[in-house]
């Protein structure tokens, strides 16, 4: 199958949209008027978690979780009314944006409008009843058996791209739905128009359909590292295991999203002092960085999952320019969105990533300190160093030969494109 990358993907960073908590309002209107503040911090793509209304039947919390939804073609009335929906995708278009939605294919609330006429749709454990397979007490699973569900499935999505004109599909635990679905699903809904198409899971043969998919293995690699039961050789060899996967493959790279954040820690608690550099890291390597709501105050706390807990927002957010400056890396050098990478030597290989990325006459070198020790010196010496640079961040400008020497402190960050 044909998964080209529809062409405003290339080069953008994706920002994670948590409605319920966003606002004190926590709907689509009071999310709106924070648009064009994130369009001017370099944002390409909004992704809202789900928006579809929410089951009440053995609900967890007081609100229930995004991710059990009662209808697939209708909107949660606590977000606002669809035509709350297609105002707010119209403003992200007119701000040069576009906007993804959470698409939750595995399973649905215990209600859903489904259960009663269509109780043949779903998994029966041996007594006949609604089950599930992953231990969440609140959904249960679909049967992927079943045509005629698999058509309405469809039917549900191609809804949202006639009716509101989104632009793709973050599609939860894509690994949990057989492939050929996702392949039909795809066909259907492309006919309408391109769309991009991202999957969580970490599978490489998930991308016979998907654009983009989740570097989960990345993600736990740097866990791991920070709690000392790996190496930053594991992390490499993660990363070279994302380099074999098909041709125009992306992973989805992050320091936090929603699951992270509520579940796991914030990307403070989870990094320490190197959270910063791996969010350098996933804005300069050869994939797609995404932002979760609030990570731009920043957003040091973790918010409850199943009931209201408002982002407490302090203007301008301190990290505002930071994440401008790596965005707008992105869009304008093609040494990081079309690139090749190579990985520098150094005594400090436990401590320190290093690395070139190099795009024809563009060229940017990466250093990032993501332990606890200072005074790390980096001696460089490669034929692709010579040159004037400017420091992204500082904005200072400096000229290399072919060698040059740097000191790291701990979780230090230092990103020089060539100019």
């Amino acid at each position: 199958m044909q998964t080209s990358c529809v062409p405003w993907a290339s080069g953008a960073t994706i920002y994670e949209v948590n409605i319920r908590q966003y606002t004190p309002e926590g709907n689509f209107r009071a999310f709106a008027k924070h648009l064009p503040r994130l369009q001017a911090m370099g944002v390409g793509i909004i992704w809202l978690m789900p928006i579809t209304p929410i089951s009440k039947l053995n609900r967890l919390g007081t609100l229930g979780s995004y991710y059990a939804c009662s209808s697939y073609v209708a909107i949660n009335d606590e977000y606002g009314t669809l035509q709350d929906f297609i105002a707010l995708i119209q403003e992200v278009h007119a701000l040069g944006m576009k906007l993804i939605i959470d698409w939750v294919a595995n399973h649905t609330g215990w209600d859903h409008e489904w259960t009663i006429p269509h109780a043949d749709w779903y998994i029966k454990d041996a007594s006949g009843n609604f089950t599930e397979k992953n231990g969440w007490k609140d959904v249960i699973d679909l049967d992927y058996s079943q045509s005629d569900m698999r058509t309405a499935m469809k039917d549900a999505m191609r809804f949202w791209v006639q009716e509101a004109n989104i632009d793709g599909f973050r599609c939860d635990m894509a690994h949990l739905v057989p492939i050929d679905f996702w392949v039909e699903a795809r066909q259907y809904c492309d006919a309408v128009k391109p769309l991009y198409w991202l999957a969580e899971c970490d599978q490489s043969d998930y991308h016979s359909v998907f654009n983009t998919s989740y570097a989960w293995s990345w993600m736990h690699a740097t866990e791991k590292y920070h709690k000392g039961e790996g190496s930053l050789h594991d992390l490499r060899q993660v990363l070279h295991s994302y380099s074999q996967y098909p041709a125009g493959a992306t992973k989805l790279f992050f320091t936090s999203n929603h699951d992270e954040n509520s579940w796991n820690g914030t990307e403070y608690e989870k990094y320490g002092i190197a959270a910063m550099a791996w969010t350098v890291f996933c804005f300069t390597f050869n994939g797609i960085p995404l932002i979760y709501s609030g990570q731009e105050i920043p957003l040091k706390r973790r918010l409850a999952f199943f009931q209201r807990d408002t982002i407490d927002w302090k203007f301008p957010p301190a990290l505002s320019q930071f994440y401008f400056l790596l965005s707008d890396l992105r869009k304008r050098n093609a040494a990081i969105t079309n690139g090749e990478t190579y990985w520098l030597p150094s005594p400090h290989d436990h401590q320190v990533l290093l690395y070139f990325r190099k795009n024809q006459e563009q060229v940017v070198l990466v250093m990032l300190n993501v332990s606890n020790d200072s005074r790390l010196t980096i001696h460089i010496e490669h034929p692709w160093l010579p040159g004037n640079y400017r420091q992204l961040f500082s904005q200072l400008e400096y000229s290399f030969t072919e060698k040059a020497s740097f000191e790291l402190q701990a979780g230090e960050y230092l990103v020089y494109e060539k100019i």
